[in-house]
Formats: structure tokens, sequence, C-alpha cells
């Protein structure tokens, strides 16, 4: 498929075609699903923690006396239904994160930009440098070309200004064309690829 090349002025710089076997998928919910599952469960801290009843700091010793009482008979204060008790099956430290394969995590990546490619979702720009790092002159560039969620990925170098100029913006992510990912690419409207990116994908993928 066929796609016009800008640039950050908006101006006209030629065109590119774009690889039917990266670009021109028929997108899949059940793997975009599965690999934003992936993504985002392996982010997590897991540093969730509560206390049982061997870890809280109350005393060992019988509470009261086995029989007589008219009560059950517990042993210790530090069991779950007293107050002060340690919690039963309580979170514990762990790693959320879980397997998925390889091929299935590439084939996602190609299906995210397919889906962007469908929705006409895809900007091609020539290259993302800037003189110097001044946020409002990339708002300027970004109302030209119609950005307000937009995910940017560069060459394997985002350019210093650029980066820059564009960190302090809301709802726009830079990203060098190694940490494109399919969380970031269906959380923003645009997704943004300068010529180089797309030579990397396109060799990356093939």
């Amino acid at each position: 498929m066929k796609f016009d090349i800008t640039t950050l002025e908006g101006k006209s710089a030629g065109s590119v075609e774009l690889s039917d076997e990266v670009f021109g998928l028929e997108p899949r919910a059940d793997l975009l699903a599965r690999m934003v599952r992936y993504q985002l469960a392996k982010r997590r801290a897991g540093t969730h923690k509560s206390k049982g009843r061997s870890e809280v700091d109350r005393t060992r010793k019988k509470i009261y006396k086995q029989k007589g009482t008219g009560g059950a008979r517990h042993g210790a204060a530090s069991a779950p239904q007293f107050r002060g008790g340690g919690k039963a099956f309580g979170p514990v430290v762990r790693d959320h994160g879980h397997d998925l394969p390889k091929k299935v995590r590439a084939l996602a990546l190609r299906h995210a930009l397919s889906s962007k490619a469908k929705d006409a979702g895809i900007i091609i720009i020539d290259d993302v440098t800037l003189s110097e790092p001044k946020t409002k002159v990339l708002l300027g560039h970004f109302g030209k070309l119609d950005l307000s969620s937009a995910l940017i990925i560069g060459g394997a170098e985002i350019d210093t200004n650029f980066g820059l100029a564009a960190r302090s913006i809301p709802n726009v992510d830079v990203l060098p064309v190694q940490g494109i990912n399919v969380y970031d690419i269906l959380r923003r409207d645009k997704l943004v690829l300068t010529r180089a990116a797309v030579d990397a994908l396109e060799a990356r993928f093939k």
C-alpha cells in the first residue's frame, strides 16, 4: 500500500510503499488483547504484601483456658478472626508476568500496525529533528499535522532537541524504533513513523 510522506512543517516529501506483510493484515482483536494483557502484567510491581498469622507481633500464649468458657477453643491471638491478627490468604510479593511465545508477540505487533493503517491512523514523516528544544515550536508543528494524541517512532536514536521538546506534551510519546510496542500503539490515536522507522520495521519482519 502507498502512503504519502510529510515533513514536520506539513509539506509533502514524496511517498513510500508499505509492505502488506507488516501493514496490510486483517487485525485480530484476540491477539492484540493477549499482547496488551502480557505487557500490563509484566510491568506490575507485585510488591503488595500483608502479614499472615505467623508474621504478626502478638503473644503466642493461649488466650484463655481450653474448657469451661462455653466459647471456641482458641489458641493464639494472631488468628485471622481477631483484631490485630494476621490476614488469611492475603497478597504476597510475586511476579505477575506470564509467558507469551515470541512468534505471537511479533505477530501481535504486525496486527497493531495493520490496525492503525486500516483506521487511517498512520502518519509517515520524513524525519523528526529540531534545531532547538522548544516545546512551543513543536506544538505549532503538531497543530499543522493535527496531532493531539500520538506515538512518535523515530530511528535507532531520537533527536535530542525533539525529545526534550516533546517530553512535556501530554498524550504524546516518543520512542526509538526498538521500543515500539502494541500497548503504546493502541493507546494513542495516531502512530507517527519516520522513514527510518518504516525501513527498520520492514527489515525486522522480513
